[in-house]
C-alpha cells in the first residue's frame, strides 16, 4: 500500500472513531446526569423528580428527532433547544452540568463563524451554573458576581481552545485536499508511464524495423545484387571454364559473407570487416573487393589522426562507403571513384566521389534510386542519427560526390 493510501486509510480510522464517540456522547451524558441527580434524594430531597425526569425526557427526545443528519439540517435550532433543556435542568439540579458539558462539541460541530463562539460562551455560562451548585446556590449566597466571572474565564478558555481546534481543522481539509491532489497527480503520472512506455515500445519496433531495413539494403540487398551481378557474367562465360569458375568462386564468397552480416545484423552485432580491422583499413577492404568486382577503380585515401571511434560511427561510415560504391555501381557508370576518410578534432568525414554520368538531386530516377530513394535515405537516416549530416552534390554528366560527416565521438564515448 502506498504511503498516500495508508495516510488516507489513518485519517479515515480517525475519522470513524471520532464520529462514533461525538453520537454517543450527548446520550452517555445524559444518563450520568440523570443517575447522579436521582441519587442526590437519598441525602439531600432537594430535587423535584417528576420535573426533572419530564427534562430529561425531553431531552432525549431532542435527541433522537435531531439525528446527527437531522441536525446538519437544522444546526442553531437543535444547538439552541439543547442549550435550553440542559439550562433548564441544571438550574433544578447542579449535576446535569455534565449533560451542559456536550455543549462545547456540539457547538464546534455544528455551528460555524461567530455561532460557534456564542455556543461555547453560552455553554460556559451554563456550566459555571453547575460549577456553583446551582442557581439556589448563587441565589443564597449571591455568588451572581462569581458566576459571572467563571462563565466568562470559561467561555475565553473554551473560545481558545475552538480557535486551536479550528486551525487544526483546516489544516486536516487542507491535508485531505493536499492528498486527493497527490492522488490524482499519481493517477495522471501513471496514465501518462503508461502512455509513454506505450511510445516508447512502439518507438522502439519502429527503430529496430527501420534498423533492420537498413541493415537488409545495406548487407543483403548489394549482395544479392552483387550474386546475381556474377551469375549473370557468368551465364556469358560458359565457353570460358576459368573465368566461370571466377566468378562463380566471386558469387559463392558474396553469399558466404552476406550470411554472416546477416546474421550479424539480427544480433545487432558490428560488421565482420569492422571486427577484424579499424575503419580505414575496413573501408579499404569493401572497396578493394567492390573494384574487383565491378571492375572500377577504387581509391582510398585516410587524412588525419586515425583513432578508434564508436561502434555506431564506424557502422555508419561503413555503411555509407558501401551503400555509395553500390550506387555508384548501379547507377553512375563511372570509371574511377574516390573515397577520403578526414579525421578531425571533432568531426569525421567521408567523402565519395566518382566521375560517372550524375544526377538530379532533387530529381528522381526512374528506377526510384535517387536522392529520396531508400539507398541514400537509409544513409541519411544513419548519419542524423549520430546529429551528423549528409551532403550530396550531382549533376548530370558531372558526376556525383557524397559527404557524410559525423561527430568523432571516440570508442567507448556515449552516442
Amino acid at each position: 500500500m502506498s504511503i498516500e493510501a495508508d495516510l488516507r486509510a489513518e485519517f479515515d480510522r480517525w475519522e470513524r472513531t471520532e464520529d462514533r464517540w461525538f453520537n454517543v456522547l450527548p446520550y452517555a451524558l445524559l444518563a450520568i446526569s440523570v443517575l447522579i441527580t436521582l441519587l442526590q434524594p437519598l441525602w439531600r430531597g432537594l430535587v423535584h423528580v417528576p420535573t426533572v425526569l419530564g427534562l430529561s425526557a425531553a431531552a432525549l427526545l431532542w435527541l433522537v428527532w435531531f439525528h446527527p443528519l437531522r441536525a446538519g439540517r437544522h444546526p442553531r435550532l437543535y444547538f439552541a433547544g439543547l442549550m435550553a433543556l440542559a439550562a433548564g435542568l441544571v438550574a433544578l439540579a447542579p449535576w446535569y452540568g455534565f449533560l451542559a458539558f456536550a455543549g462545547y462539541p456540539h457547538a464546534f460541530h455544528y455551528l460555524t463563524g461567530r455561532w460557534r463562539y456564542a455556543g461555547a460562551t453560552a455553554t460556559a455560562l451554563i456550566s459555571a451554573v453547575a460549577f456553583l451548585g446551582g442557581v439556589e446556590s448563587i441565589r443564597a449566597d449571591n455568588l451572581w458576581w462569581a458566576w459571572l466571572a467563571i462563565g466568562l474565564i470559561s467561555a475565553v478558555l473554551s473560545s481558545a481552545v475552538f480557535h486551536v481546534y479550528d486551525m487544526a481543522e483546516h489544516r486536516n481539509v487542507k491535508q485531505k485536499r493536499a492528498l486527493v491532489e497527490l492522488e490524482r497527480a499519481l493517477a495522471e503520472n501513471a496514465a501518462l508511464h503508461a502512455q509513454l512506455l506505450v511510445q516508447a515500445r512502439e518507438a522502439g519496433v519502429s527503430d529496430e524495423r527501420q534498423r533492420m531495413a537498413r541493415e537488409i539494403h545495406d548487407t543483403l540487398a548489394q549482395s544479392l545484387a552483387g550474386i546475381l551481378t556474377q551469375l549473370q557474367a557468368a551465364e556469358k562465360t560458359l565457353d570460358d571454364p576459368p573465368t566461370l569458375r571466377g566468378h562463380l568462386a566471386t558469387a559463392t564468397n558474396l553469399a558466404r559473407e552476406s550470411l554472416t552480416e546477416a546474421r550479424r545484423s539480427v544480433h545487432a552485432v558490428e560488421p565482420a570487416v569492422l571486427a577484424q580491422a579499424r575503419l580505414p583499413e575496413a573501408i579499404g577492404v569493401v572497396a578493394q573487393r567492390w573494384s574487383a568486382a565491378n571492375d572500377i577503380a577504387a581509391v582510398l585515401t585516410t587524412t588525419g589522426d586515425a583513432r578508434p571511434m564508436h561502434t555506431d560511427v564506424e557502422v555508419a561510415l561503413l555503411r555509407t562507403a558501401q551503400e555509395a560504391l553500390a550506387n555508384v555501381a548501379k547507377h553512375a557508370r563511372a570509371t574511377r571513384v574516390g573515397l577520403t576518410l578526414s579525421y578531425m578534432e571533432d568531426l569525421v568525414t567521408l567523402d565519395v566521389r566518382d566521375d560517372g554520368v550524375g544526377f538530379e538531386p532533387d530529381g528522381k530516377r526512374a528506377t526510384g534510386s535517387a536522392a529520396g530513394g531508400f539507398g541514400l535515405a537509409g544513409m541519411r537516416q544513419r548519419v542524423q542519427r549520430l546529429a551528423g549530416r549528409l551532403d550530396i552534390e550531382s549533376e548530370p554528366g558531372g558526376g556525383t560526390a557524397i559527404s557524410a560527416t559525423v561527430p568523432a565521438i571516440p570508442a567507448g564515448g556515449a552516442v
